[in-house]
């Protein structure tokens, strides 16, 4: 019998049991999906996640690969409104991190158990000092604590049916990975302001960029949101990528923090505990970090056989709190960038120009993630 099941081997699920394992505790990890995904999803790491996974050997690895951003810029119809500088926030990681998701992943689980792919959890119960799993199938698997780190679709599993309150936003995007090598900003994150919407343009490694742009909508075929993206592309600023762009992805964004995360000997992070809107990169650090600041005390519980109560009655109010904060500024991020009219448009510029240049350090550290309760 394991000490843990972990349910999710996505990064987080992944992450936590890494660093169960580095402390000597025994984790199996159950995964719905056969195999890894192989896309690139979420992009960013913060320098409060990289200096997390330090200890276990996961930000050597991820730094070898990925492209360090170190200066963010919001422009105009080609104009430049004002500067973010992530490289005066940290002395040990001075920029943020972009790196394809799938080899996050891979430099997260060197150290972590191998997962056990195609088990689709549904059910969770406690008895006395166990948690039984249920899978599709009717096989079961018991240990003394269960953490749910599925994403959103394992919350089912430790939340009722509309006992989170949900806000869903009405904004829609359009998202590409874009061959764009040689390019002058190649490791700066730029984000375009148009009338018409929001454009986002991140570094990636091997001369590739991630493309998202608010999306007024229009038929769901894969013809018409490349058509689309293109058109977005060529009005807000990046027409020299127009041509790089193959396909084009739709998504859309909700709001859900739960005011709890655990339960006895069952604990939920990630995505299935709180959802928050992409547009600002921090869901992914997010849940991260309640992986790297749980295991400890989780391995602490292990080791002494008593539940730190105080420990994690005290993890699970910052966790909450971090969550909050990280909702309420991707909230606001989406909010910018939505379309305006020309006038509302010229008032957006000024605002965002003034707020740069009078809070620019307080404006990277929000978006660095230096606010959530776990960064050092």
């Amino acid at each position: 019998m394991p000490d843990v099941v972990v349910v999710g081997a996505g990064p987080v699920g992944t992450l936590l049991a890494a660093e169960l394992t580095r402390r000597g505790v025994d984790v199996a990890l159950l995964e719905r999906r056969t195999e890894r995904g192989p896309g690139s999803r979420a992009i960013g790491l913060h320098a409060p996640v990289l200096a997390a996974l330090e200890d276990g050997g996961a930000t050597d690895r991820i730094l070898e690969r990925a492209v360090r951003v170190r200066r963010g810029e919001a422009r105009s119809d080609g104009r430049l409104l004002g500067v973010v500088r992530f490289d005066r926030l940290s002395a040990r990681h001075p920029f943020v991190a972009t790196l394809p998701q799938a080899e996050t992943e891979a430099a997260l689980a060197v150290g972590a158990p191998e997962p056990q792919r195609g088990v689709a959890v549904n059910g969770i119960r406690t008895e006395a000092a166990l948690v039984r799993v249920t899978a599709a199938g009717g096989s079961e698997l018991s240990a003394p604590l269960v953490v749910v780190a599925g994403g959103a679709g394992a919350r089912g599993l430790v939340y009722r049916p509309g006992a989170l309150r949900q806000t869903a936003y009405p904004d829609r995007y359009l998202m590409t990975d874009a061959d764009v090598p040689g390019r002058a900003d190649a490791e700066v994150a730029v984000v375009h302001l148009a009338p018409s919407g929001v454009l986002e343009s991140f570094p990636l490694p091997g001369g590739r960029r991630r493309f998202v742009a608010w999306d007024g909508g229009g038929a769901d075929d894969p013809a018409a949101r490349l058509a689309r993206l293109r058109a977005a592309l060529a009005d807000r600023g990046e027409a020299d990528a127009v041509d790089a762009t193959g396909s084009a992805t739709a998504f859309g964004v909700r709001r859900i923090v739960a005011p709890r995360l655990r339960r006895g000997r069952v604990v939920v992070i990630g995505d299935a505990a709180h959802e928050v809107s992409p547009i600002g990169g921090q869901g992914m650090n997010l849940g991260l970090l309640d992986a790297a600041t749980l295991a400890p005390l989780l391995a602490l519980w292990l080791r002494t056989g008593r539940e730190p109560e105080a420990e994690l009655a005290a993890w699970e109010r910052a966790r909450v709190r971090s969550a909050g904060w990280a909702a309420r500024l991707a909230a606001l991020n989406t909010g910018l960038g939505r379309p305006r009219g020309a006038v509302g448009h010229v008032l957006r510029e000024a605002a965002l120009r003034a707020a740069l240049g009078a809070a620019g350090p307080l404006a990277a550290r929000g978006y660095a993630m230096g606010f959530d309760a776990a960064a050092r």
